[in-house]
């Protein structure tokens, strides 16, 4: 195998209860935040989860959460404090409304409190209001100040905690503020903080029109890769699949360009499998990035070079396909 094995991960809310706008009592039984955590305990292969915050639904302590991490085996990896429900429907750090935009900037900072009691390693921000839906709705040149602008205020107030951003390029809002790994790194950069980075998630890149491994090799060529979240979608939507189910050589590109560039992080889960079980789904996605791992210790990378030196596509496939379909069946028979 490749060097060591990678830490997986999940989203907790991988094992939550999901709804839609057509099945508006939901797929599956109401779970907390504690539920999840059991069942993610039993996948058996999670290390670290990343937990919504507030915890769901919303009447939990942090010392429960702490005490259901222990009996499971688990660590809290990050929070994701929740600025992007119907309360900030207009924005969180765009909101018109200077009043809600400091209560989103606050609700952050209450996170990043409950993160630093946790030890967390970082504070995802997805701020999926902050955006737009209208030709002429807003000013883009004050959307863009107001979110650079409270990036910088988070950062700069707790400097010993990392902030993840987890960009993507549309919904809920019709079109989000930091819709590129472009754009976002642009915007961190604005921040003038270091402590300040991107989650790559390769659905949203996908979704974004983006090669996620391309957009991996940018964050991590800016030093500004923090976190990445996986799974896998058709394009034309955020379908969060298990990972590999439908762009299975994009997604050993993207790790392979993980790996090629040193990158050490969790390789962690956001999936969500709406009417499939949630454990089995879990250990579907990490047998299949164990593959990936295994298939980079079989990956010729002299003839890979030489073949992308040429700019030699079928050559290139050819050799990726080698290495990583040895390695998927061997997964098969494990």
């Amino acid at each position: 195998m490749s060097g060591n094995e990678p830490v997986y991960g999940a989203g907790v809310w991988h094992f939550a209860t999901y709804v839609d706008r057509y099945a508006t009592d939901g797929y599956g039984e109401p779970r907390t935040v504690l539920d999840g955590i059991a069942l993610a305990g039993s996948v058996g292969d999670l290390s670290v989860l990343d937990l919504n915050w507030p915890f769901p639904p919303g009447d939990i302590s942090t010392a429960e959460v702490k005490k259901a991490l222990d009996e499971h085996r688990l660590r809290a990896i990050a929070l994701t404090p929740e600025i992007y429900t119907g309360r900030f429907a207009r924005g969180g750090f765009t909101n018109p409304d200077p009043a809600v935009r400091t209560e989103a900037i606050e609700l952050v900072a209450a996170a990043a409190e409950v993160g630093r009691e946790l030890g967390v390693d970082y504070i995802k921000l997805w701020p999926g209001q902050d955006g737009y839906d209208y030709p002429f709705q807003a000013d883009y040149a004050d959307l863009w100040g107001k979110t650079t602008g409270a990036l910088r205020e988070l950062a700069q107030a707790f400097p010993d905690l990392k902030f993840a951003i987890e960009y993507k390029p549309r919904e809920p809002r019709n079109r989000m503020i930091l819709s590129s790994v472009a754009r976002t790194l642009l915007a961190i950069q604005e921040t003038g903080a270091d402590n300040v980075g991107v989650l790559l998630d390769f659905g949203h890149s996908l979704y974004g029109g983006e090669t996620p491994a391309e957009a991996a090799r940018m964050a991590i060529a800016h030093d500004r890769l923090f976190a990445i979240d996986v799974n896998d979608n058709f394009r034309g939507w955020d379908d969060d699949m298990v990972v590999g189910s439908v762009h299975l050589l994009e997604t050993f590109e993207f790790f392979f360009a993980l790996h090629d560039a040193g990158w050490e992080g969790v390789w962690q889960l956001d999936q969500f499998p709406f009417r499939e079980d949630p454990v089995e789904a879990a250990r579907a996605g990490i047998r299949t990035m164990r593959a990936f791992h295994r298939a980079l210790s079989y990956l010729d990378r002299d003839q890979l070079a030489d073949a992308q030196a040429r700019q030699d596509a079928l050559a290139a496939q050819r050799i990726a396909k080698r290495a990583l379909f040895r390695a998927l069946a061997e997964s098969e028979t494990a």
